[in-house]
């Protein structure tokens, strides 16, 4: 496959400013594309933006990824990332790289194409672990991270269980499943007076806090030396579970 003449002869491409062997290209007003092939020529980094356009981001991400391109596309990652990306006006600190099996783009009428494509985009640190399974990698950038929204907030990477016997709400699997910050922030204080209730919640290092009613919020690090629980309020308890999910 010439995968310089295919993506050069997309509808509508065009040289992507003075990134060499890179091109933007749009089907209709909406979504817009570009992409940019990686050192060796055999793989195409793309980066979708919908809504607001930016091509200087586009550049910008396109450009970062290029650098980190053995972080984003190599290893067993099913979402690379590499952090340290900044671009003037906008507070994204990482890109972050899809790898074919997750986000299946060209699937329809160029299959060969998916195999090499991986689809990179500006995110936050906070979002990305490095162990999400590939259906956790499917979630994450199919339904919870909005990668091709350039205006978007962050959305902290969060595994969480709960059980509370007074609202009769709870986790409906045994494990921590992914989850979103607000969900954390409103079943914490649901815990009053639930005896016997409990929040467990996984932050992006793997790190595992757990927070139970017992006549007074109490909070737990898991798996830590010497952690025994210690009561805590309610807003220091909000607090504290926040700022960990940007660790």
């Amino acid at each position: 496959m010439d995968l310089q003449s295919l993506v050069a002869g997309f509808r509508n491409a065009a040289p992507l400013g003075e990134l060499e062997q890179a091109w933007q290209w749009n089907l209709n007003a909406v979504p817009h594309f570009a992409g940019a092939l990686t050192g060796d020529g055999k793989r195409l980094l793309q980066t979708n933006q919908r809504g607001k356009h930016d091509e200087s981001l586009a550049r910008a991400v396109l450009s970062f990824a290029r650098e980190h391109e053995e972080g984003l596309t190599g290893g067993e990652r099913f979402i690379g990332f590499a952090e340290g990306f900044s671009a003037p006006g906008y507070a994204f600190d990482t890109v972050a790289a899809a790898v074919p099996e997750v986000h299946g783009h060209h699937k329809a009428q160029n299959p060969d194409l998916t195999a090499v494509t991986y689809i990179v985009f500006p995110g936050y640190a906070c979002e990305f672990s490095g162990r999400e399974s590939l259906a956790e990698a499917e979630a994450r950038y199919a339904k919870m991270l909005h990668p091709a929204e350039i205006g978007r907030e962050p959305v902290p990477f969060l595994k969480m269980r709960f059980d509370n016997p007074r609202t009769g709400g709870g986790s409906t699997s045994p494990g921590r499943a992914l989850s979103y910050e607000r969900i954390l922030l409103q079943e914490i204080p649901q815990l009053e007076n639930a005896v016997g209730g409990f929040v467990e919640f996984e932050n992006r290092h793997g790190k595992v806090w757990r927070t139970d009613w017992d006549g007074g919020w109490t909070l737990t690090e898991l798996e830590a030396e010497d952690s025994s629980p210690r009561e805590v309020g309610l807003d220091e308890l909000l607090v504290f579970a926040a700022d960990r999910l940007r660790d």
